[in-house]
């Protein structure tokens, strides 16, 4: 390769990998034409980049960047893989990879790089046992929403009870007005009959008094003609 080449594909790896900070370096050496395709497939479901880089070409690109330390302890040519959701759901999408023999047994995890500093394959195998930002953020969400919900309910139990009492205190109310105003027009039916009762009493003793006299005109005009 000449040198007119190498400085192409140093200036296209430094493009490519400008703006990544963290990546895992992986071994896709041994995978044929097929399993090639079906890794890629996998990976740009997940939004993970792979791009396969010779290492003294890797160390070139690389210099002075977080991304130099990664290649410091490998050989020959590896997989640089970057991108996804976030790290951590990145390196458990590879760790997924590199546990599947029966798709891609000759894919494996040689290492990587996490804010400037080295991973082993052990560590990328820890690093996948990390909660994701998602998981992350919804603990952290639940973690804030629990005091929340919970004097919500301490503000909301004592303001039903209250709510309740004075329902209860204004059913009371409604009630003993209405039991007054039933009384009240009880009273008045009792006045008015008794009312009725006293004019009836009246009129029969003016009857009665009537029938007297005309009893007594009676008499006298008798005795007047005898």
């Amino acid at each position: 390769m000449s040198k007119f080449v190498k400085n192409l594909i140093v200036d296209q790896i430094k493009k490519e990998l400008a703006e990544v900070q963290d990546c895992v370096l992986v071994n896709v050496i041994g995978l044929d034409a097929g399993e090639s395709g079906k890794l890629r497939d996998r990976l740009h479901e997940k939004s993970i980049n792979i791009r396969v880089v010779k290492k003294s070409l890797a160390i070139r690109a690389t210099e002075g960047t977080n991304l130099a330390p990664a290649f410091d302890d490998v050989g020959g040519s590896v997989a640089v893989c970057w991108g996804g959701g976030d790290f951590v759901s990145m390196v458990k999408e590879i760790v997924e990879l590199d546990k599947d023999e029966d798709n891609f047994k000759s894919f494996s995890t040689c290492g990587g790089v996490l804010d400037g500093e080295t991973l082993t394959p052990a560590a990328v195998t820890e690093i996948s046992k990390w909660p994701t930002r998602e998981e992350v953020l919804a603990t952290l969400v639940s973690q804030l929403l629990g005091p929340g919900a919970t004097l919500a309910g301490q503000l909301i139990g004592p303001g039903g009870t209250l709510a309740s009492q004075v329902s209860e205190i204004d059913g009371a109310g409604a009630t003993a007005e209405e039991t007054s105003a039933e009384e009240e027009s009880t009273e008045e039916a009792v006045a008015e009959e008794a009312g009725v009762e006293e004019a009836e009493e009246s009129t029969e003793e003016a009857a009665a008094e009537e029938a007297g006299a005309d009893a007594e005109e009676g008499d006298a005009e008798e005795a007047s003609e005898e």
